[in-house]
């Protein structure tokens, strides 16, 4: 029960109230007189600054100045900074330049020794050095002279002895079948054993066998024909005018 001024339980809890309106008393506005976009005509909107092209001005950049990478560094003269390096490397000398004695010796010719600082190697002279008197070898093993001819179509030139000749008969092989065919034969004791008991295929290999006898042979019986056609004995009699309606009729009734 709800105190006296208060709440109902259903109001302080909020979960079986009833929903509340969000657009109660509002007036209807169609759809068609709604203003699309309102704020784009309202206040101060972004203004870009139209488009740039490209330059090599600064107006070309994003940037409104340019931008240095070094702001308020000195600046330096690179020939005051090799003088200072060559300076510096001048203190470690300990004392004058070398100067040689006698100025640069040039060559009178390829192969002197003129300007150089040694003499002659003997070992590189271009002259002849004494040599030993030449004296041949000692002959080798005499042997008979070669044989001519290559070995095809030629006795007696290789190293082996020359095959004798054989004669051998035209249809030997044949000749040799032929004897171990009869040899055979000969051995042979009666006819090849046969068993009665060897399984048999399901279906033979010839469908149309049939292993009982064929019935005789039936004769058919023919019907003599008739020599003579068949004539009436009277020609045929004309139908009188009553006679003729009554063949329409009975053809237009199908009778």
């Amino acid at each position: 029960m709800p105190v006296e001024g208060g709440k109902t339980d259903m109001e302080r809890i909020g979960l079986f109230s009833e929903m509340e309106y969000v657009t109660v008393g509002d007036k209807y506005v169609s759809q068609f007189n709604r203003p699309f976009n309102e704020a784009a005509s309202k206040n101060r909107q972004m203004l870009p600054g139209g488009s740039k092209e490209m330059s090599h001005l600064q107006a070309g950049y994003f940037d409104p100045h340019f931008v240095r990478i070094f702001e308020g560094e000195g600046y330096v003269n690179l020939n005051q900074v090799r003088r200072r390096h060559m300076m510096e490397e001048a203190k470690k000398n300990l004392g004058k330049a070398f100067l040689p004695s006698n100025g640069d010796k040039k060559l009178c010719g390829l192969g002197s020794y003129y300007g150089t600082i040694g003499r002659p190697v003997p070992f590189f002279s271009a002259q002849s050095k004494p040599k030993e008197k030449y004296e041949p070898p000692g002959k080798n093993l005499y042997t008979n002279p070669g044989k001519k001819g290559t070995g095809y179509g030629y006795a007696n030139v290789t190293i082996g002895k020359q095959f004798s000749h054989s004669a051998d008969f035209y249809d030997a092989a044949k000749l040799n079948d032929k004897k171990e065919n009869e040899e055979h034969h000969r051995l042979l004791k009666g006819t090849p054993f046969k068993l009665n008991l060897y399984p048999r295929e399901y279906f033979d290999t010839n469908p149309y066998l049939f292993e009982k006898p064929l019935p005789p042979i039936k004769k058919s019986e023919k019907k003599e024909a008739l020599a003579n056609p068949f004539k009436p004995s009277s020609p045929g009699k004309k139908n009188s005018l009553f006679g003729n309606r009554t063949l329409l009729h009975l053809g237009s009734l199908n009778i």
